[in-house]
């Protein structure tokens, strides 16, 4: 298991080291100053030079590029243009609203994408596997900002019963936290749910056409024990891998979803950087959510291995 871990961060390892070179190139051909922008109107013009010298930003494009991955490899990610704080304790007071956000979505998916996926499968091709696979289909295909647009004006303006933006600590209030992101993350669930009832539905149709199925039905056992202890058991390994990588998805995916319910979490922030020109917390916010995700990839290879005991010893 150790050697598939390193072996698999070895492999990652490349695949970082390019992404960080487009995250900084990228990051130098947006127009305008950043050191213009964060002055606005009123620039000296020795403050300006002052500030580019202390930014490094006058030094030839690869040196600033050495200069920041020598930085990032020792846990610095630079300081922020605009508000001159650290990137590193930026993301990190940031992290826990976006976590929070993903896992209650992946928590909501798993709830309508499974069941919906089961059932599908043991009522294939009548009314209702059709009518999941057309929620499905609609689920991947509704903009997540009508949809939240939607919720907001039938559950907070309507009905009153959800607040329609913002964030509570769950530390602070736990369940007006939890309230506050039932709308957010039903919205970032839709598309995770209808991956997963379609993978679910696939995994099952296969495991119910298996011959020990058959067996397990011959021997005269309840229908619900055969799907549920037997089928569904085999059915979701595949489906757990797959949550894991759904799960980074949910991570680097929240952005439109923060902007629309006022989250202050990855998205707001990097949305903010962007439009102000802030260098380090854009390259900061991209390559951490890298790392996160290329890290649930690793650990859906582990999953994989776990739970699917043929694996461990390869012939």
């Amino acid at each position: 298991m150790l050697k598939l871990i390193v072996r698999r961060i070895l492999l990652a390892l490349p695949t970082l080291i390019i992404l960080s070179m487009i995250i900084f190139g990228l990051q130098r051909l947006l127009p305008g100053d950043p050191i213009q922008t964060m002055m606005a109107e009123e620039s000296d013009p020795q403050v300006v030079e002052f500030l580019r010298e202390k930014y490094r930003l006058n030094d030839p494009i690869p040196l600033q590029y050495l200069a920041w991955v020598g930085n990032v490899l020792q846990g610095d990610f630079g300081s922020s243009l605009r508000t001159g704080l650290p990137v590193t304790q930026m993301i990190l007071q940031k992290l826990p609203i976006t976590v929070q956000l993903a896992s209650m979505a992946m928590i909501m998916a798993l709830l309508i994408g499974i069941p919906a996926g089961v059932i599908a499968a043991v009522r294939k091709n009548t009314m209702v596997d059709y009518a999941a696979n057309a929620v499905a289909l609609s689920g991947m295909s509704v903009p997540n900002f009508w949809l939240g647009i939607i919720l907001i004006m039938v559950f907070a303006v309507s009905w009153k019963i959800l607040p329609a933006s913002g964030y509570v600590p769950i530390t602070l209030d736990f369940w007006l936290s939890i309230k506050s992101m039932l709308m957010p993350g039903f919205v970032l669930s839709t598309a995770v749910a209808a991956y997963l009832m379609r993978h679910t539905r696939s995994a099952m149709l296969s495991v119910l056409s298996s011959d020990y199925i058959r067996t397990a039905r011959a021997k005269g056992l309840l229908s619900n024990a055969v799907i549920i202890r037997h089928a569904l058991r085999n059915a979701l390994m595949p489906i757990v891998t797959l949550s894991t990588l759904l799960f980074g998805d949910l991570l680097a995916g929240a952005v439109l979803t923060e902007q629309i319910f006022v989250i202050p979490g990855f998205g707001k922030l990097i949305v903010d950087a962007v439009f102000t020109r802030d260098y380090a917390v854009v390259q900061g916010v991209v390559l951490f959510t890298a790392i996160g995700f290329i890290a649930m990839n690793i650990l859906a290879d582990v999953l994989y291995i776990v739970i699917n005991p043929r694996l461990r010893h390869p012939q």
